[in-house]
């Protein structure tokens, strides 16, 4: 067996702390625990981070920005044979981690990546929706195509993310990671028994929600067009997912497609086709 890392980029979010503990507690712990922190993380996060579980090293580095930053610029820090990403809201069941790295170790896969199950039943809409959708991205999504596997919960030869990077234009990090990498030759692999839990409990408000899928979106269309992709995505056939919230995101796609047109028409060169009328 190769020696593994498991990155977990934070902003300020206590459940970290739950995130941490179950790596604690795997069979198969890694090396190196690489926490990577906004800077707006308390210092009472950061201390009962990288104290709390001796069983595991947790090195914990702060980086300017969002998540997406801090994956980018904690690449040089990234030295064992395989990395895995796991998100602060998530939490690993106690095989997680043998059975995430096993195919990548084996030859099998370049990368792996598994499914999130909800931490608890829904108690509101926005957590009902976030389910539903997660169902139908593991579901139906990713066994058809590798590039909508999450990053959160995967596991990669690091260095496969040294030669491909993370391209900073791109927030979509995830997605535009997994096109290159796929588009080179390189095989990923999903791992539907690799699951993790997903705390969603701080999902209650619908402003927040409507931000985040807004966001979403234009960053998956800023890595569509990037790529290319956007003819084939326009023409796949979806299951729905069955809740009026998609209703909302819905009328959100044209404005988040027509806002990446403009803002990749600036970043990404003048071979940007149209959005679509």
């Amino acid at each position: 067996m190769g020696t593994v890392c498991v990155e977990i980029a934070v902003r300020d979010d206590p459940r970290l702390l739950k995130a941490l503990e179950s790596l604690a507690n795997q069979t198969r712990l890694p090396e190196r625990v690489f926490v990577a922190a906004s800077p707006k993380s308390p210092d009472a996060l950061v201390e009962a981070a990288t104290t709390r579980w001796p069983s595991i090293h947790v090195q914990l580095v702060r980086f300017a920005g969002g998540p997406v930053d801090a994956r980018t610029s904690s690449l040089p820090y990234l030295k064992e044979d395989t990395t895995a990403f796991l998100d602060s809201d998530e939490i690993a069941p106690p095989d997680w981690l043998a059975t995430i790295v096993a195919p990548i170790e084996q030859g099998r896969a370049s990368y792996t990546g598994g499914p999130t199950r909800p931490l608890r039943a829904a108690e509101n809409p926005i957590e009902r929706y976030y389910e539903l959708l997660e169902e139908s991205i593991y579901a139906d999504l990713v066994p058809a195509s590798v590039t909508y596997l999450p990053l959160g919960n995967s596991a990669w030869r690091t260095s496969l993310l040294h030669e491909f990077g993370f391209d900073p234009r791109v927030t979509a990090e995830d997605h535009d990671l997994e096109t290159r990498v796929r588009r080179a030759g390189h095989a990923g692999l999903f791992l539907p028994e690799a699951w993790v839990y997903h705390d969603k409990s701080n999902e209650t408000s619908y402003y927040r929600w409507a931000r985040k899928r807004y966001l979403y979106l234009f960053q998956m269309a800023m890595s569509i067009l990037k790529n290319g992709e956007l003819r084939d995505r326009l023409s796949e056939h979806r299951k729905p997912v069955r809740h009026p919230l998609r209703y909302v995101e819905a009328m959100m796609k044209p404005f988040a497609l027509a806002h990446a047109w403009v803002r990749w028409s600036r970043v990404g060169g003048p071979d940007v086709p149209p959005p679509p009328s």
